[in-house]
């Protein structure tokens, strides 16, 4: 899992969840920028995550206010990507049961 959080809040959020696997930071976001997967989140969406007590800026450790889209992409030893799952709409995610089967069938 790849995240534009601070290594620190990371960490927290693994330990929260009880996540499997590492968890790498993306300052900045420019992992998901290479790939074409950042968002800058516009003025209304900044204000209902501020109502919400949700501070982009402090767990990202910058002011861009940018995230990256939900996306799987399973990359194969050679770097290969050889399956994907993008969505624009942030509620639509893949199921980690299917992540996992993915990477296990690449083994």
């Amino acid at each position: 899992m790849i995240s534009p959080q601070l290594v620190e809040h990371n960490r927290f959020a693994k330990k929260r969840f009880n996540l499997p696997g590492e968890i790498l930071s993306d300052p900045g976001n420019s992992v998901a920028a290479r790939y074409g997967l950042r968002f800058v989140m516009p003025d209304d969406l900044k204000a209902l995550y501020s109502q919400f007590g949700l501070d982009v800026p402090k767990h990202n450790g910058d002011d861009s206010w940018s995230l990256p889209m939900p996306a799987r992409l399973v990359i194969d030893a050679e770097g290969i990507v050889r399956h994907t799952a993008i969505n624009a709409d942030y509620t639509v995610r893949p199921e980690p049961e299917e992540t996992l089967a993915l990477v296990q069938s690449l083994e």
